[in-house]
């Protein structure tokens, strides 16, 4: 299947609203850990996923999230 790096970004009066959007949509990316630089001061969240498309991707976020976020299609590879 393929897989999906997410990349939300928000402003800073935005992180509650980014994260609260979570409670409201089923999504299996709840109680996972994430990648996020908000307390660093930059408010962006990354995700690693593995979905059917772009959109399906995309549909794992609330549409708050989603609407500032991009998709794009990664492959693990081996650094020699």
């Amino acid at each position: 299947m393929p897989r999906f790096l997410l990349h939300h970004h928000h402003e800073p009066q935005e992180c509650g609203i980014a994260f609260a959007n979570f409670k409201g949509h089923q999504s299996p990316l709840r109680h996972r850990p994430a990648l996020a630089s908000c307390l660093d001061g930059d408010h962006g969240i990354w995700w690693t996923v593995e979905a059917d498309s772009e959109e399906d991707a995309l549909r794992q976020l609330p549409f708050f999230v989603a609407q500032r976020s991009t998709v794009t299609q990664v492959t693990e590879v081996v650094i020699p």
